[in-house]
């Protein structure tokens, strides 16, 4: 997975543990993009001091999900759920409302399960 991808999911369920200058400096540089040198300028802070903060707050979201497991067992769980839903579509023969039925909550999960 990429690196970007994982600190936004871990940042997703273990954001909260974290201070809010590490939820903030973390945001700003994995999901909006931005450089250390200009997260440090906004911040009025040096760059020496945003990657410190970066390291430490990545550090302790992976210790987090080392303990954990949020994030693995949300990944294992969505791939079950969409392997599930593509062997119901596979079935040869539609099974009327009961088939409806799990189709429409395997959708619903999933859609949850993503966002």
């Amino acid at each position: 997975m990429e690196k970007f991808t994982r600190i936004n999911l871990l940042l997703d369920f273990y954001g909260p543990l974290l201070t809010e200058r590490q939820q903030r400096m973390l945001e700003e540089h994995y999901a909006q993009d931005l450089s250390l040198g200009e997260i440090a300028t906004a911040r009025g802070v040096t760059r020496q001091a945003v990657h410190d903060t970066i390291k430490r707050a990545t550090l302790a979201l992976e210790h987090y999900e080392d303990k954990l497991g949020l994030v693995e067992k949300f990944l294992y769980q969505r791939t079950r759920i969409t392997e599930a839903a593509e062997l119901l579509d596979a079935l040869p023969v539609e099974q009327g409302e009961t088939y409806e039925q799990i189709k429409a909550l395997l959708q619903d999960v999933l859609g949850v399960a993503e966002g």
